[in-house]
């Protein structure tokens, strides 16, 4: 299930006061809601008159004059929640926290504005308000605020689409069903079902409490059933029921765990020996760290700024015989600089990972298939931001260590194949993109671009000793390499390339062509 939107840092320093019109600021805290004036009774019950207004103004007025020239103290009392019905209190006030940290009024507008859009982000409201009001008489220099939140109307969601994830051969339609906000915490839960044209598919059922006892980082789990078809690339189907817990996840950092008890079973009765060795049941059960630190201004087409991932993952914590013990471990730096012409920028970036098993007698043992890595698929390696995975004109699992199968089919039709792939315990990729936009307006209306593009990568096995075989002049001696040029559509949803790819560098069995290739991407 996805979670709400990035919200922003919840600590932010105190802003420098520009000559800004802070009456528009005021205004933005609630977003793009147009403003009303409205004659308030006071305290006593007495109707507020026109002379009342004027005086307000002027006292407005001179608090925009004083709030250009030097910051305001203000010391936030109290803060004040209307219109939850349904939703706890503590649910609001943990999500507008940010405002009782400010300690002038400049930083109170912005830290509202922070405020408003966390609330927005639990996806629980159809509308959310916040207001500026004063303290008690008897406490000068204190303000009130005000929270005024409308409740969804219905509770109830649906959405359904096409997607093309980074490991796919195909596209895949996918289908989800949320309720929110069942009990007041602003729970939402879910459920999914998607099915690909590689006959692939996966049902699932989610949770996500973006409070949990307290903690300051949401909380997600989920149960799901899936099947992957890797027969046309490795002669095996991986079928897996497990459970995934969201134990951490804020801006930087996110830590889960997963455990599923998988089969791998071999239909076709061709595989390759390493395959069939891995055949059978087994438990996964695994710690998943994650940092991520990105400051592009664009994941589909960025032109400044770099990213950094770094994911480390170790499984074995269970004391089952048959649980996968491992260690993995990936990272991925990505940056774009301006050239500041049509408006050019250049993209590279480089990714690397390698997977080991652990424990008695690790050294001579193998690596288990599905967490080793594979190149190549129908992706844009700019968008497969995670670790190696994507080179441009290679096809899904179409390179590196590969080994016969126990017969061959007729593969006249290309729906099989000679030799499995059977994946590496290390790999590397890098590459570099040129992008540029088109002199007429009509395409960059529309943020249709060019791009000139070079990839390369490489894999190798590590496991059953055959490090002692790895060196690093081998490993570059190898190395699979493409370039070529095309034009990128980018939408909300996912980035199209028409590419022409030209092939420099492949290995034998390696399945690659030169030719014209289209592939849709999605941000990762």
């Amino acid at each position: 299930m996805e979670n709400p939107a990035e919200k922003p840092d919840p600590n932010p320093s105190t802003p420098k006061i520009e000559s800004e019109d802070e009456r528009e600021e005021l205004g933005d805290i609630n977003g793009d809601e147009e403003e009303e004036e409205e004659y308030e009774e006071e305290d006593d019950g007495k109707p507020r008159t026109r002379e009342d207004a004027i005086a307000d103004r002027i006292k407005a007025e001179s608090l925009f004059r004083r709030m250009r020239a030097t910051p305001v103290a203000v010391r936030v009392h109290d803060v004040i929640v209307k219109g939850n019905e349904k939703t706890k209190d503590h649910v609001i006030e943990a999500e507008v926290d940010v405002v009782r940290q400010a300690t002038t009024l400049q930083e109170l507008l912005k830290a509202s504005k922070v405020a408003n859009f966390n609330l927005q982000a639990l996806d629980i409201f159809d509308s959310v308000k916040i207001t500026l009001d004063s303290g008690p008489p008897e406490l000068p220099g204190t303000t009130n605020v005000v929270i005024d939140v409308v409740e969804s109307k219905s509770p109830i969601t649906g959405q359904i689409g096409t997607f093309t994830k980074a490991e796919a051969r195909s596209s895949s339609l996918e289908g989800s069903l949320k309720y929110k906000n069942i009990f007041g915490y602003g729970d939402i839960w879910d459920g999914s079902l998607a099915y690909g044209c590689d006959h692939s598919a996966e049902v699932g059922l989610g949770m996500y409490l973006p409070r949990f006892r307290g903690r300051p980082t949401p909380f997600t789990s989920r149960v799901y059933l899936s099947t992957q078809d890797w027969l046309k690339f490795s002669s095996y189907k991986e079928r897996a029921l497990g459970l995934s817990l969201g134990l951490i996840a804020s801006k930087y950092h996110e830590l889960a765990y997963n455990i599923a008890w998988r089969n791998l079973i071999d239909p076709s009765q061709m595989a390759s020996r390493s395959i069939r060795r891995q055949l059978g049941h087994n438990l996964v059960s695994a710690l998943k760290y994650t940092f991520k630190f990105d400051q592009r201004n664009s994941s589909l087409r960025p032109t400044r700024g770099y990213s950094f991932i770094s994911t480390s993952q170790i499984g074995g914590l269970a004391p089952d015989s048959r649980t996968l013990r491992f260690l993995r471990q990936e990272i991925d730096l990505r940056y774009a600089v301006p050239l500041g012409f049509y408006p050019a920028a250049l993209n590279f970036g480089i990714a690397g990972g390698i997977t080991f098993p652990w424990g008695s007698g690790y050294k001579s043992r193998a690596s288990c298939v599905p967490e080793r890595f594979f190149l190549g698929g129908n992706i844009s390696p700019v968008c497969s931001l995670g670790g190696p995975s994507a080179l441009w004109g290679f096809k899904t699992r179409g390179l590196g260590p590969n080994e016969p199968r126990r017969e061959v089919q007729d593969d006249e039709s290309g729906d099989t194949y000679e030799r499995d792939f059977v994946g590496g315990d290390v790999a590397v990729t890098a590459f570099a993109d040129l992008s540029f936009d088109f002199p007429l307006k009509w395409f960059r209306d529309r943020g249709i671009h060019g791009h000139v593009f070079a990839c390369a990568g490489n894999m190798a096995e590590l496991s059953e000793n055959k490090y002692r075989n790895f060196t690093a002049p081998k490993l570059l001696e190898t190395f699979r390499s493409s370039v070529g040029a095309g034009i990128v559509v980018p939408t909300s949803l996912f980035r199209m390339e028409l590419n022409y790819c030209h092939i420099l560098k492949k290995q034998e069995h390696d399945r690659a062509k030169s030719g014209f290739f289209m592939t849709f991407s999605t941000s990762s």
